[in-house]
């Protein structure tokens, strides 16, 4: 309210019914669109007491770690503070109260967050094994472009392993099992799912993002996953081809390099793949692998 003070508005104005009340303390004009998640983590952040800051799934967003959409979709923020500061109480607010081992707190964009290893350990009692795995995932990746004002990886594997290794009471366990199928190189969460099925399913495990050459050496790009050997790819495609037709014919043409000048057989899978249809999907891939090598059957 302060803020609205030293900008010249009274107590009257500010209590005017165009106005909402997101947090005690917080304005915003009543006909403005909705508020973006980090756009709640900066209203919030005007009225919280020194030693707040953003952990667990409100963490994870300002990490861009990909959740299922019932996490994504959530307004509630989650509010951290270390012993002996009181939790915050607030509507749409979660207070935590953390030791404070091993933490420390960041900036991300411009918000008070927990580092990238201490987000990923409190979401140990938030997602299931395969969701925590890819969680891992994106924070260990170390993409071929980085982008403008980041710096990748977010958390080296093997640092994650070993937070995940020192870490007792709730989660521990999820987080060490998790840990152990954590790999550098997947793309997306799907692609982290996809992975996790066709080992599970007792399938070799693939490289990840893997670059492919044609017969003179010549670069063809890069697969999701590749079974060296028997030189088969399996590629996951995400919803982009939907809203991205540029992508779109830039993977059809490079899937079809994987076929034909550098004779790989390509496995696509699609959302219902994975997520209604996951035996046929094993299946298909089973099928390839034996189909260039009869003892991978």
């Amino acid at each position: 309210m302060r803020a609205g003070h030293d900008a010249g508005l009274t107590a009257t104005r500010m209590r005017g019914g165009d106005l909402l009340r997101p947090y005690p303390g917080a304005r915003i004009p009543a006909s403005a669109p909705p508020m973006t998640h980090r756009e709640l983590c900066a209203a919030y952040l005007l009225r919280s007491p020194e030693g707040q800051f953003f952990s667990h799934v409100t963490a994870a967003r300002l990490w861009r770690i990909p959740l299922p959409l019932r996490l994504e979709a959530e307004r509630a923020l989650d509010v951290g503070v270390v012993k002996p500061l009181p939790v915050p109480r607030l509507r749409g607010i979660r207070g935590h109260r953390l030791t404070g081992t091993g933490l420390t707190i960041v900036r991300r964009y411009g918000l008070p967050v927990a580092d990238a290893a201490s987000t990923w350990c409190q979401l140990g009692t938030v997602l299931d094994h395969d969701d925590l795995v890819a969680a891992g995932d994106h924070l260990v990746r170390c993409p071929r472009k980085q982008e403008r004002g980041e710096r990748r990886p977010y958390v080296r594997l093997d640092h994650l392993r070993s937070v995940a290794l020192s870490r007792r009471g709730p989660g521990g366990r999820a987080l060490r099992e998790a840990a152990a199928d954590v790999r550098e190189g997947a793309d997306s969460r799907r692609e982290s799912l996809l992975r996790l099925l066709l080992v599970r399913a007792g399938l070799p495990e693939p490289e990840l993002n893997q670059e492919i050459f044609d017969d003179r050496g010549h670069s063809l790009g890069f697969a999701d996953m590749l079974y060296r050997t028997q030189r088969v790819v399996v590629e996951y495609d995400g919803d982009q081809h939907r809203t991205d037709y540029d992508q779109f014919e830039k993977d059809a043409v490079r899937l079809d390099d994987f076929r034909h000048r550098a004779h790989h057989h390509v496995v696509q899978v699609r959302k219902k793949g994975l997520s209604e249809h996951p035996q046929d999907t094993v299946a298909r891939v089973r099928e390839a692998l034996a189909r260039a090598d009869p003892s991978s059957s």
